[in-house]
C-alpha cells in the first residue's frame, strides 16, 4: 500500500479524538474502515503507531513523528486546492515576457506597474532582448509574451496590436540639423551615427534604407540604452534615431534636440507576439489582455 492523503487524515483523526469510534463518527465513516486504514499504515511502515487500550488509542513515539509529518503533508495538499484556483483564473502565476528596449522603456513600466497592482501573485520576469531574438523566443516557448517591432518575419507566432511610437533624429542643440522643423532620413548620411548595440530594430531598418539609398550608413558607436545613447550624442560622438516620447526624457538635462523623421516608416508599431492564444496560461492572458486595454485607453486619451 502506497501513503496516501485519506489514510494519513484518518489517523489524525484516530489520534486527535483519542479512538477510532469517534475518529469514525468524525469522518463520517464506519469505525472498521478507520481500523483497516490505520493496521495498513502500520504494515506499509513496519511499525506500530498506536498503543491500544480499553480507553481508546495512544500514539507511539513513532505515532507521534507521523502525526506532525501527516499534518504537513494534509496541509500542503490542501493549500494546492486553495491556491491551484488562483493560478486557473490568471491572479497567481508567473509569465515570461521578452521585450525590445523601445517597449521597456517608453511603455512598459507604467503598463506593467498597473497590472501588478491588480495582480500581485502573479510574477512577471521582464528580459530585454531585440526584436528578432524575442521574436525567436515565443516561437520556441522561452518566452510567453513577446513586445516587438513590426517587421516582416518567418516565425510562427500569433501577432497583436499594442503601441505605435516615431522616430526622430536626435542631435546635439548646435548641430546643423538642430531647429529645422523636420528632415529627410537622407539628408542625416551626412554624419555619423550612435546606434543600440547589434541586431537593434531600429539599426536594421536604418541600414537597409541607406543601402537602398545607396549611400553609407555609418555607425561609429553602439551602446546598449537610450540613455547611453542621447548621452554619446550629447558628447557629440554622433547623431542618433530614436523614439520621440523617450528623447523627450533626456533633452533638457543633456542640451540635445530632436528634430522629426519626414518619412513614413517613421511611425512605428510595436506587437505582441504568442504562440497561441489558446495556450496561454491565465496569467499570461491577462497580462495580453491589460497589455492591450492600457494601449486603448492612451489613444483614447
Amino acid at each position: 500500500m502506497k501513503l496516501d492523503p485519506v489514510s494519513l487524515s484518518f489517523f489524525i483523526a484516530v489520534v486527535e479524538e483519542g479512538s477510532i469510534a469517534a475518529a469514525a463518527e468524525r469522518e463520517h465513516i464506519a469505525a472498521p474502515a478507520v481500523s483497516k486504514r490505520i493496521s495498513a499504515l502500520e504494515e506499509t511502515l513496519r511499525t506500530t503507531l498506536l498503543t491500544r487500550h480499553h480507553k481508546g488509542v495512544e500514539p507511539t513515539a513513532a505515532g507521534y513523528v507521523l502525526l506532525n509529518l501527516a499534518r504537513r503533508a494534509v496541509n500542503y495538499l490542501d493549500d494546492i486546492h486553495s491556491e491551484m484556483p488562483d493560478f486557473a483564473s490568471g491572479t497567481r502565476g508567473q509569465v515570461r515576457v521578452f521585450s525590445n528596449i523601445s517597449a521597456i522603456t517608453q511603455f512598459l513600466p507604467d503598463d506593467l506597474g498597473t497590472f501588478l497592482a491588480d495582480h500581485p501573485a502573479v510574477e512577471i520576469r521582464l528580459e530585454e532582448r531585440n526584436s528578432l531574438v524575442t521574436l525567436r523566443s515565443v516561437a520556441e516557448n522561452a518566452a510567453d509574451v513577446g513586445i516587438f517591432t513590426v517587421e516582416p518575419h518567418a516565425e510562427s507566432v500569433e501577432t497583436l496590436p499594442y503601441e505605435e511610437d516615431e522616430l526622430a533624429v536626435v542631435v546635439r542643440r548646435d548641430h546643423p540639423l538642430a531647429g529645422r522643423r523636420h528632415t529627410r532620413f537622407e539628408e542625416t548620411l551626412s554624419w555619423d551615427f550612435v546606434g543600440l548595440r547589434t541586431g537593434s530594430a531600429i539599426n536594421t531598418q536604418l541600414t537597409q534604407i541607406a543601402n537602398r539609398l545607396q549611400k553609407e550608413f555609418r555607425l561609429r558607436i553602439q551602446v546598449t540604452g537610450y540613455d547611453a545613447l542621447c548621452l554619446m550624442v550629447s558628447s557629440g560622438l554622433g547623431i542618433a534615431v530614436a523614439p520621440r516620447n523617450l528623447t523627450k526624457l533626456f533633452v533638457k538635462r543633456l542640451g540635445i534636440t530632436e528634430v522629426p523623421l519626414e518619412e513614413p516608416w517613421a511611425r512605428r508599431r510595436l506587437g505582441i507576439a504568442i504562440r497561441n492564444r489558446k495556450a496561454l496560461s491565465p496569467a499570461a492572458e491577462s497580462l495580453v489582455v491589460h497589455l492591450q486595454a492600457r494601449a486603448a485607453a492612451r489613444r483614447d486619451a
